[in-house]
């Protein structure tokens, strides 16, 4: 029997290359709507943001703004001055990382009626993924409507001499570590690196935030980025911008930092958060005359440029690298391979049911810091490089009762940007504790196009910090 002979095929209607919760959810569309469907995963299925990201993150920092707050209530702050219980924050961690296994995952797969392919994936030809399992045998995977790609990103390293003998971390260490090292230099200003300074910090570790630029979250308002930072020095992380790192070392298990001024910086580890680059380096982009390592452009179906059957969904394509928006680009792509396969019209304006358009106008972000940093659409200077006629309406978020009620000393902002020619808000951006949980109102403003007009019937609950969305339509009118 010849090798190829041992090679075993099947034939689905949908195959995805990918099982994070973007693969996910490209499958439970596809599967709903009648189309068998494969999904490929060569490690754990549910994905970065299950494991090493969103859950294990947000575990981490939960206790840490909790504390945060409780520090600002009379009554309650003297009993929580304390460090935290830093076993207890790591053991809750590793509940909602599921211990790093995949069997609740698995079980929902199956559940909806998917199958699934352990291995490395590899598109081997139109139309055609090659599955290879951990025993080395090799299944082909022959597609009949369409392959989504929805393998994410990796971390990505600077190109400095002997970094690998320093064995710094990624964002997957600094989730999945079982300790507090005792000094931890961060490298890089945005969401992982304030999020994780916010972490480690507050569960022991004396953390330097090293930022190569002016300051820190430079894609949100500048203000946003100001009140990060103000909160990170308080709480006693050293941070340090316009600092370049020059060379790194492990000296005797001491990494030794030295930053492009030649000083001198000492830690424990050394946790590198400068960006991402796609997962394609290896999953044969080079069979179908595309370029392996390169991002996936597609249109608003999240379909290929230049192909009528090749899918690229989530981070892989650039458009958002957030888990929801992925997730929201999985709702679109199956709804759109769905109406494709059963040869149903493609509903292609914007904001249809096959159209991501929300990629464009309407993303939403939290960066769990202390103070939070939540942010939709498009920043001032976004919306007038575009070329709209906006003005900016802010607002002292401490301002609002419910603000001062949430905790003494509240600081925060908010801002407003509006379209003048239309009158509705192109972008909304909100700084200060427990603002994460205002923003949805916000999307729902800009995805909606709300006119102001219409949001000054939308009346805010006294006293909450949404009374903000008061004094803001109040500023712009009598301004």
């Amino acid at each position: 029997m010849t090798e190829t002979e041992n090679i075993a095929h099947s034939t689905y209607d949908v195959v995805v290359l990918g099982a994070g919760p973007v693969g996910e959810n490209v499958a439970d569309r596809t599967r709903a709507a009648g189309l068998s469907t494969a999904v490929v995963e060569s490690e754990l299925i549910g994905g970065e943001c299950s494991y090493w990201a969103c859950m294990p993150s947000k575990a981490l920092l939960r206790p840490v703004i909790a504390q945060a707050d409780a520090r600002r209530l009379p009554g309650l702050s003297a009993s929580v001055q304390g460090p935290l219980d830093a076993a207890a924050v790591l053991a809750r961690r590793d509940y909602w990382a599921s211990d790093w296994k995949d069997d609740g995952q698995v079980g929902w797969l199956e559940s909806i009626g998917a199958e699934i392919h352990r291995g490395h994936g590899r598109l081997s030809g139109e139309r055609s993924v090659t599955v290879t399992a951990p025993d080395g045998t090799q299944t082909v995977l022959t597609a009949r409507h369409a392959v989504a790609v929805c393998t994410g990103t990796r971390a990505v390293l600077p190109d400095l001499p002997g970094l690998d003998e320093v064995k710094p971390w990624t964002s997957r260490e600094a989730t999945s570590a079982k300790a507090a090292p005792g000094r931890l230099v961060v490298v890089g200003g945005g969401v992982v690196a304030t999020e994780m300074a916010t972490a480690w910090q507050a569960l022991g570790s004396q953390v330097t935030l090293l930022v190569r630029g002016k300051g820190l979250l430079n894609r949100m308002e500048p203000f946003a980025g100001e009140l990060v930072a103000e909160g990170l020095s308080e709480a006693g992380v050293s941070v340090r911008t316009g600092t370049s790192v020059e060379s790194v070392t492990r000296e005797n298990g001491t990494v030794v930092v030295v930053t492009g001024t030649g000083e001198r910086i000492e830690a424990d580890e050394i946790l590198f958060a400068t960006g991402r680059a796609p997962h394609t380096d290896d999953i044969g982009l080079d069979t179908i005359g595309r370029e392996p390592g390169s991002w996936l452009e597609v249109d608003d179906s999240l379909r290929v440029t230049g192909s009528d059957w090749l899918y690229a969904v989530g981070d892989v394509n650039h458009r958002a690298l957030l888990t929801h928006q992925g997730k929201y680009q999985a709702r679109i792509a199956g709804a759109a391979i769905s109406a494709r396969a059963s040869g149903a019209p493609v509903q292609a304006e914007p904001w249809g049911a096959h159209t991501a358009t929300a990629d464009h106008d309407a993303v939403p972000q939290v960066v769990f810091t202390d103070p939070e940093a939540a942010a939709v659409g498009l920043s001032l200077a976004e919306a007038e490089q575009a070329g709209h006629r906006v003005r900016a309406v802010d607002y002292d978020l401490a301002s609002v009762s419910g603000a001062g009620l949430y905790g003494d000393g509240y600081r925060g902002r908010a801002r407003m940007v509006v379209d003048l020619e239309r009158e509705i808000l192109l972008g909304v951006t909100f700084v200060g504790p427990g603002v994460g949980e205002l923003i949805h109102s916000a999307t729902i403003a800009v995805a909606g196009q709300v006119p102001i007009s219409r949001l000054w019937h939308a009346v805010p609950a006294y006293p909450t910090i949404s009374e903000v969305w008061l004094r803001l339509l109040e500023a712009y009118r009598d301004n």
